[in-house]
Parts: structure tokens; sequence; C-alpha cells
């Protein structure tokens, strides 16, 4: 297998080249740092100096301005020398799309330039060209040509540079050859780290971001390999890429850059939501905070490795019982051990709702499929689709013939079940797989550790499960000691969504000191942001930044409000046309903003609706929605 970490039952962080970015240092032995990007118009200098100070004074370390023109590119310098009148050296950052002149500019007066390959020297047409060697290598001369004085300026004045590919803006050069890949986005950058590299400029910062966790960590993983078998190893920017608001922007970055810090890659962070810049710093903060208090379980490795490819997500093969393992997709085990007395009110916060004047249950879309109740007894009727897991002993006596109850086993009970009997066996992941289990095949397994390392730890556990080929299903189990519900988030989603883009895992059981819908919503949430499980209407929302034409938080409420009950829609909502359709990726739908005022409606990459005017462009939208068969009304 390709190495794409130092050491994968390990947590050490990759040595990578250290940038200068003005007074601050990145890679090498330095901190994760942590980042943001203004919102302003750049031509606002004012504005841009006051947003700059509040995203500094929260904790930012570098400060990242969209410089769409020659205009805002020169106008840097004047937000730049009044940050330094106000006693602020925190180094710049300029974005950069479809305009070198602008790069080369920016270049002589900030400490860092971001180019994205994808529309850098190329604009972005969506056609299928068939190249030949020769056509093929006369586009990357034409490349070499565009982007060399950049990489000049950079070297001379001594401006570091991110290479940001974003999977939504490849080129059609990159997309002819390798398709809407991780390949191609690991390539898209190596042509231009080649540049760089042919003239010495060794500053270098890369990035390869996307709003599908799974395709951005592959890529990730895959461009981390390419560099450790070259021997020149440049630092990472890690990021999710339009990845939302609120509970579902920090569940899916902490997935997507959780699963890499998990593995010791990423020198930087930027948690993009949909919210105001100086907002997103706390997040990073916080899921930085997670890998800096780290006391590990040591462990001896198993001799063979996990047969699985890091680059390619196919799930752990397990055999099936009911609606869990095989290809059944992971399960949501709800809580409610530790109530006295259960009554079909507690059930509502895991998704389960009971009407008493008719009598009937009423199951959302985000209802758990089966609830641990500890030694309780239940005095009611619980819908059909929920499975009851309750301690052996009270099962024994009460609901061994009872369909839909399942016991609750310790290894030492093993013995005692029929062999044929569905259970679920709660195991440390240090601990030996009980060779037991050779006669059971009907046990659910349920993986715990108290230990700070539970990724590796959970690692060895499905090694030693493939050495001895037992298929039994898994279901990841995580504790967490905080009634902070943000923290809760973004621990669970960085822990659990390692393993799920891996493969591994066939439910999720968590568990902290909130409400059982938090938990639940969180759950489903890290399923969701995992490409698991689908089970509600997903936004791929842009973080917002200079050239955004309309207010992305107000207007992504707005369509959230309309549409969130679309279960399994993807639906974009892009502030400029530089964000989209291309970084809208696989969206099903796309709001872009176009000029003042003035919205296109997509159906995936292809316009359909042009220029409508932001008042009406909701119900244009769901309107649209509607005549592609895609519309549901909401339950009552």
């Amino acid at each position: 297998m390709q190495r794409y970490c130092l050491d994968s039952n390990k947590r050490t962080r990759v040595h990578t080249k250290e940038v200068r970015i003005g007074t601050l240092r990145l890679g090498g032995d330095n901190p994760i740092r942590v980042q943001s990007m203004t919102t302003t118009d750049t031509m606002d200098t004012e504005g841009s100096v006051a947003q700059s100070i509040r995203m500094i004074d929260a904790g930012c370390e570098l400060v990242r301005l969209t410089a769409p023109s020659k205009n805002e590119a020169e106008n840097l310098k004047n937000i730049k020398d009044e940050l330094l009148k106000k006693g602020y050296h925190t180094p710049l950052v300029a974005d950069i799309h479809f305009t070198p002149n602008a790069a080369e500019i920016a270049a002589k007066i900030v400490e860092k330039v971001r180019v994205n390959p994808g529309n850098y020297a190329d604009k972005k047409k969506f056609e299928e060209i068939d190249y030949t060697d020769e056509s093929y290598q006369a586009e990357l001369d034409r490349i070499e040509e565009k982007f060399t004085p950049l990489v000049l300026l950079c070297k001379e004045h001594g401006t570091a540079m991110r290479i940001g590919t974003n999977h939504g803006s490849l080129s059609d050069r990159i997309l002819s050859r390798y398709g809407d890949t991780p390949e191609g986005m690991v390539e898209s950058a190596f042509e231009f780290i080649r540049i760089c590299e042919k003239h010495d400029f060794d500053q270098l910062v890369i990035s390869m971001k996307a709003s599908n966790t799974l395709v951005m960590v592959q890529a990730y993983r895959l461009l981390m390999a390419k560099m450790l078998e070259n021997g020149v190893v440049y630092p990472l920017h890690l990021g999710v890429t339009e990845a939302g608001d609120g509970e579902d922007g920090r569940i899916k970055s902490a997935v997507g850059i959780g699963a890499l810090l998990e593995d010791g890659l990423g020198d930087t962070v930027r948690v993009s939501l949909t919210e105001a810049p100086e907002a997103e710093i706390p997040v990073a903060q916080k899921l930085v905070a997670k890998y800096q208090q780290y006391e590990p379980l040591p462990f001896t490795v198993p001799n063979a490795e996990l047969n699985y490819s890091p680059f390619q997500y196919q799930k752990r093969e397990s055999s099936s019982f009911h609606n869990i393992g095989a290809k059944n997709t992971p399960i949501v085990l709800a809580d409610l051990s530790y109530v006295d007395q259960i009554k079909p009110a507690h059930f509502f916060g895991f998704g389960y709702q009971y009407s008493i004047p008719l009598d009937k249950w009423n199951i959302q879309d985000q209802a758990a499929d089966y609830v641990y109740i500890g030694s309780n007894e239940l005095d009611f009727e619980v819908p059909g689709t929920l499975g009851i897991i309750l301690d052996y002993d009270v099962w024994k006596t009460t609901y061994s013939q009872k369909a839909g109850y399942y016991p609750l086993i310790l290894k030492e009970q093993l013995s005692d079940i029929a062999n044929d009997q569905i259970c679920f066996l709660p195991l440390e992941a240090e601990d030996a797989v009980p060779q037991i289990l050779t006669e059971k095949p009907n046990v659910c397994i349920i993986l715990n550790t108290k230990h700070d390392n539970k990724t590796q730890l959970y690692r060895r556990f499905f090694l030693e499960l493939q050495i001895l080929n037992f298929a039994h299903p898994v279901i990841l189990s995580y504790q967490y000691d905080t009634d902070e519900l943000e923290k809760f988030q973004l621990y669970s989603g960085a822990d659990a969504g390692a393993l799920l883009i891996d493969g591994f895992g066939d439910g999720l059981w968590l568990n902290a000191n909130l409400g059982a819908q938090h938990i639940n919503s969180t759950s489903f949430g890290i399923l969701q942001a995992s490409r698991t499980r689908i089970s509600k209407t997903e936004y791929i929302s842009c973080p917002s930044c200079g050239r955004t034409l309309f207010d992305l938080q107000e207007t992504t409420a707005k369509i959230r409000q309309r549409t969130a009950h679309l279960k399994g829609l993807k639906i974009g909502i892009m502030g400029c046309i530089v964000n989209g359709p291309g970084e809208m990726a696989d969206a099903d739908y796309g709001y872009v903003g176009t000029g003042p005022g003035k919205i296109n409606l997509y159906k995936e990459k292809t316009i359909v609706k042009r220029n409508i005017e932001e008042e009406q462009a909701v119900e244009a939208l769901v309107e649209l929605i509607q005549e592609y068969g895609d519309w549901q009304e909401p339950r009552a």
C-alpha cells in the first residue's frame, strides 16, 4: 500500500518544509496555524481593516482577502498600511482567481498569494476535449509561460504561495485526462509545483479542497503519498470547502479535517463556515486543540496490513442481520439506559413522536434505529422499525421471546447465549478479540475505548478481525465527558469520520452530557458528512468573501426554510461565479450570484434560469426543483 503518512498506527505529524510567511513560520516543527478570509469588498479599506482586526483579535494567524482584479490587488497596500499603523503585523494573503496580473501586483505587497490551478491560466468551459500527448504538452507550455512571472516575483520579494486545488474547478484539460477525481486534483497542483521547482522556488503551501469529504481526504492522502515518494514535502493547508453553517458546517469540517489530522497531516487549518469569518476562528482552534492534548495508549501492531485502500472508498465486508452490516447503511444507536422510568416522550429526542389521541407513532427521517434501555422494562409498544437493546439478564427473563428485542451481553456471558441469537457485545478496542466469536456469527460488536488514540486502536481491532477472518458487524462507540455541544460535534466528527471514510463501521453510538436530540442530530450529521448515510438535504454553501454578491447567511437561511424537508437533495449556494458552478461539484441544484441583485439558477452544472431578481430567486429555485420532479410537499 502506498504510504501517505508516517504511521497509520501512531498519530505522528509529518515533518514538512518550513515556509516563511512574513514573520510567521508554517510547517516544519511549528504549531498548526489557524486562518480565515474576509467577507468585505477589498476596495472598502476601512471595512476590510476593521474585519481583519476582529479576525486577528479572535486568534486568526493569516488573513486572506480576495483580489479579483488589479484594483483590489493594489488596494491591499492601503489595507496593509492601515493594519500596521494600528499595530497589527499578521501576514496577509491575496486570493486570486482568473487574474494573473492581479496576482503579480499582490505578490509585491502581501506576504502570501493563493492561486487556483484550475482557473489561473484556464477559463472553465465544461468542455470535453480529446488531447493528444502533443496538444496536452502545448497546454502545459502555455501554463508555464503564464505562471512563471508570478513564481519569479514571489521568489524575488520573499512572498509565499499557496497552490490551492479545488475539486469543483479543475480545468477542462485535467478533466479530459483524469476525470473529476482526487488523482486529477493532485495532478492539477503538481503541474504548478513542477514549474515552481524548475525555478528553485520552494515557499509553497498546498491544498486539496472539496465539499465532498471523501474526495477531499483521498486527494490530500494521494498528494502526501506523492510528495513522500518524491522526497520533497510541502506544508498542507486543510479545509472542507463550502462546508455550510451551524451544526452541518462544524461536523462536515471536523469529519474531513479531523480524518487528516488523525494521521499527522496538516500545517494550517481553515474551517469554512457560512458565518462571520471571526466566528470560524474559535471553531478551528477547538478542533486543532484536540490534537494538542494527546496521551495515547501504546500497543503492539499485528504483522499484517489492513486490506483497504485509503485512496478509494469501499465499505468493509461484514455479515448482515436485519438492518445491520453488509451493504446496509450504518445504523444509529440511542441511549435511554440512564432514565429511571421510560415513557414514550423520552423517544422524542431521537426521532419518534407519539400521539396519545391517535395512539400512533410518527417517525422522523432522522430516527435512531436502535435504543439501549439498560435494565429498564417498557410498559408500552414501540414502533416495529425500532430495535430495543437491553441488559442480558432482563432480556432473558422478560423479552427473549419478543421480536425486536436484543440482549447486550458481556464477554463472560457469550457461552450462555445460543449460537444463532442476535446480540450486542461491547469490547474495548485495545483488548484481544474473543476467539469464541467463531461460534457466534450473529454477534454485533460495540467498539469502545477511553484512550486518546481511538482511531489507531480501532484500526488495530479491525486488523485483528481481518486476521481472524471474522466478519462481525461493528458499531463505533464514542463517549465524551462534555456538556459543550460544539466540542462534542467537533470531537465526535473527527473521531468517527476517519473510520467511516475508510469504510469501517456498521453503526454509530455517541454519548455525552447532552440531550438526546443533540446527540441524535450529531450522529446523523456525521454519517451524512462522511457520505455513508444520507438523511437530510445537504447545502453546499460557500463561506462568503469580498466577491460575494448577496447576503449568504440570510439567503442560506431562506433556502433552508423552504427546502430542508427534501431528504437527500444537494443544493449549492454560491456567492459568485468563482465559486459556482464549478465549486458546487456534485450539487443537484445551484443558486449563484451573477451580479448585484441578480441570481443564476443551475440544474447540476447547467444554467437553466438567468439574471433572476434576488427577491424572487428563492421561489424560482423551488419552482425549478418542482419542474424537475424532485419536489415533495413538507409533511404536516
